[in-house]
């Protein structure tokens, strides 16, 4: 799969429309995301925002570019030090311990490593130079220690967000002071308090405002002048708007030419988040469901709408994604023989070159058309696993079953080759989504095997009791009997399926009432 012949769009949060992307500098992508506050386990939302940028990175790779990924840690801040101070640990050890906490769920949401992963606390020298520059150009005044943002000098103020100056107030995490000239001036720096973490500066000991670690990182590593800053939609306001602001006041060159904001997760249609205390983390629905059926579940609706969570949305992703890889097991199982003998690569003994199907090549191209088509419109990963994807999985299983029976050498041989080639198609594209494991399909399909039977409450041991249950009852025409085993596991998400003599089974999704996660409502 080539990168894209189409013009790849994107909404730019500044502009509110859709845009061509034309990075500053061709062939080079310089992209920074607002990472985590790490204080305590990620949640849902965060996976989201993670998730979604990490499609962005993986596609404009896939389109060909050099993209330097610059993801933050926020290790210093308020919400840090109340819970370190809760819990009697030091500021930056905690939150060094949910940043390894943060890394591992992202390693298991299968998200690429950003570039750079910089953390405020190693960039002290750079926030106090930027916050010096932006006093000596007259946007920032000093109060007994404090350095705030004096919001009236820069004009241009609520340009991304739509807010006007004197609708705003300090921001989410600023309390309102009365030293301030504007009570919408926010912190560039916070003076030191007693049993705070603090560093010397030019106005005294004392640690960064929230706004100004992220004007200072990305301009470190990208330049004030880059292609893409993502986030969050709440990032809008106040933070990223303070930003522009920071940024533009040290560098009035300095500009973001594309602003990227994904939309919230909600549960029940209200707003996740740890404030309301409706969230879930990462790690609580990665120990019920693979995180394979919870990227695919991230990425089930377009980036820019809110994502409602409900439990049969997650046993959908997973039944969804566990089709994907059996279908690619069965593949890969049913080519292994040819392709360890008389055919490698598309070529026979005699090293002509094997054609595939007309049908195979249409399924093909109308795979790659239709992906490229929906990516190359501002990432539009809404059912892009449905229509041609779903028609190139049926394809893959009707030519197995025809494989399976006696043919001309010749034509199964085209028949192997559509195979080969299709299957590079559909694994191109799960790999630029990032559900292409790097385990084994039969690896992947017994991690889920795993994750549907801690669901269920069993151990294999109880499914197969069932069904030997079940095959007795067969064998004595009782077949109430043996529909009752069925139906009772398929409660369970556990579908029994008959293949000749034998029988197995695989997850599905729970036939009546869905399980709830441990704290769900």
């Amino acid at each position: 799969m080539a990168g894209s012949k189409e013009e790849f769009m994107v909404y730019n949060s500044m502009t509110r429309q859709k845009e061509i992307f034309k990075p500053k500098v061709p062939g080079k992508v310089g992209m920074y995301v607002c990472g985590v506050t790490a204080y305590a386990l990620s949640h849902l939302g965060h996976a989201r925002a993670a998730v979604n940028f990490d499609v962005l990175y993986r596609y404009l790779q896939h389109l060909g570019y050099e993209v330097t990924y610059v993801r933050n840690f926020t290790d210093v801040d308020d919400k840090i030090i109340n819970r370190a101070n809760e819990v009697g640990e030091d500021p930056l050890s905690l939150s060094n311990r949910f940043c390894q906490e943060y890394l591992k769920d992202m390693g298991d949401l299968q998200c690429l490593l950003p570039t750079h992963q910089p953390r405020v606390s190693d960039h002290m020298e750079h926030i106090k130079d930027l916050i010096t520059q932006i006093i000596n150009k007259d946007y920032a005044y000093a109060v007994d220690g404090d350095v705030f943002f004096a919001v009236e000098k820069f004009p241009n103020y609520g340009q991304l967000s739509g807010q006007r100056l004197e609708h705003n107030r300090a921001g989410e995490r600023v309390a309102v002071d009365s030293r301030k000239r504007n009570p919408a001036d926010f912190a560039l720096w916070k003076s030191a308090k007693p049993g705070e973490p603090s560093w010397d500066s030019p106005w005294g000991p004392g640690r960064p405002g929230w706004h100004i670690e992220c004007s200072a990182m990305s301009a470190h590593y990208l330049t004030f002048n880059f292609d893409i800053h993502g986030g969050g939609i709440d990032l809008i306001f106040p933070h990223h708007e303070n930003e522009i602001a920071q940024s533009c006041a040290a560098c009035q060159e300095g500009s973001v030419s594309y602003w990227m904001h994904n939309g919230h997760v909600t549960n029940n249609n209200e707003k996740m988040s740890k404030s309301l205390g409706n969230f879930f983390t990462i790690s609580e629905i990665t120990e019920r469901y693979h995180p394979l059926a919870l990227r695919h579940f991230l990425i089930s609706a377009h980036y820019r709408s809110p994502l409602n969570y409900t439990v049969s949305q997650l046993e959908g992703s997973s039944d969804a994604v566990y089709y994907i890889y059996q279908t690619l097991q069965d593949c890969e199982d049913a080519l292994s023989p040819f392709q360890e003998g008389s055919l490698k690569e598309g070529t026979e003994k005699n090293g002509r070159t094997v054609k595939i199907t007309p049908a195979a090549q249409e399924c093909i191209s109308k795979l790659h058309n239709e992906f490229e088509t929906k990516m190359c419109d501002d990432l539009n990963t809404a059912h892009i696993l449905t229509g041609a994807f779903q028609d190139a999985l049926k394809l893959i299983n009707s030519s197995l079953n025809l494989l399976k029976k006696k043919q001309q050498r010749q034509q199964q041989l085209l028949m192997i080759q559509s195979l080969i080639e299709i299957k590079k198609e559909v694994q191109e594209l799960l790999n630029i989504l990032g559900l292409l494991s790097s385990d084994t399909y039969s690896e992947v399909l017994q991690q889920f095997k795993v994750k549907a039977l801690k669901r269920a409450g069993l151990v294999e041991d109880d499914v197969l009791d069932q069904i030997k249950e079940r095959t007795l009852a067969r064998k004595n025409k009782d077949f109430a009997k043996s529909d009752q085993v069925r139906a009772y596991l398929t409660t369970k998400g556990i579908a029994l399926m008959d293949l000749g003599k034998e029988t197995i089974w695989r997850p599905c999704v729970p036939a009546g009432e869905q399980p709830s996660l441990p704290n769900e409502q």
